[in-house]
């Protein structure tokens, strides 16, 4: 079974529809890079698929929950599919300790030493070891990213969802946000992304899902889809991005 499964997935806000009749699955292990132009339903499929937003019609399997179901235990799911936005999130008045460990104590019911064990690690893997006592108004955006990074990782998550969470940083932030992902992609995680790094996108994902008006336009390996586009609007959205 895949980990994650969408099956004819639709998705309106008012009359608008955003997602129209897409169908996807990701196995085990996969980095799968989400593009396209914006609205064309990037983020509304990762919110979808952990349950931040609901869906009219289709059904979605994450790690063997049901995420339409109307009895779908959110909580576990958000245990399973770790997401990290564009907004850091991060709480002002915690340090960076405090923020990776809250969730470890409030949901996984860890107590101070154990949790406060798996954040030395978590921001360590993400560079920041020396910041561990550093409040988010002290470190600079790329820095904060970063720690948002460890939260989620400190979940130990079968899933990660990033919804563009280089947009926002300065250029000479980005790279560091995203080496660390280059290193969690390495230990196997199991990511989808939604991204404009088309380098990024090339080197490190295993595949490139196309967005365009609501629906999957091109799904394949992505130096092949980066480099040889099958349709003439992929071709114009990564000719528009790249120049």
């Amino acid at each position: 079974m895949s980990l994650v499964e969408l099956t004819q997935i639709r998705k309106s806000f008012g009359p608008v529809e955003v997602l129209k009749d897409v169908s996807l699955k990701v196995e085990k292990g996969e980095i799968v890079a989400i593009i396209g132009r914006s609205g064309s339903g990037k983020s509304t499929l990762l919110r979808c698929i952990n349950g931040l937003e609901q869906v009219q019609a289709g059904r979605i399997l994450v790690a063997g929950i049901d995420v339409t179901a109307r009895n779908a235990d959110l909580n576990v799911l958000r245990e399973r599919a770790g997401m990290v936005f564009q907004s850091y999130n991060l709480f002002p008045h915690l340090d960076v300790e405090r923020n990776v460990t809250l969730a470890l104590k409030l949901v996984k019911k860890l107590d101070r030493e154990a949790a406060g064990k798996i954040a030395r690690d978590v921001v360590a893997r993400v560079g920041l070891a020396e910041k561990l006592h550093a409040y988010p108004d002290e470190l600079s955006g790329g820095q904060q990213q970063r720690v948002a990074i460890a939260r989620s990782l400190a979940m130990q998550p079968a899933l990660m969802l990033f919804d563009e969470i280089t947009s926002a940083l300065d250029p000479e932030l980005v790279g560091e946000v995203l080496r660390v992902l280059e290193g969690v992609a390495k230990e196997g995680m199991t990511m989808m992304l939604v991204t404009h790094e088309m380098n990024f996108a090339k080197n490190v994902a295993d595949r490139v899902i196309f967005m365009h008006e609501g629906r999957i336009h091109e799904d394949g390996p992505a130096r092949e889809i980066l480099q040889t586009p099958r349709t003439a609007e992929l071709g114009s959205f990564l000719s528009a991005v790249l120049h």
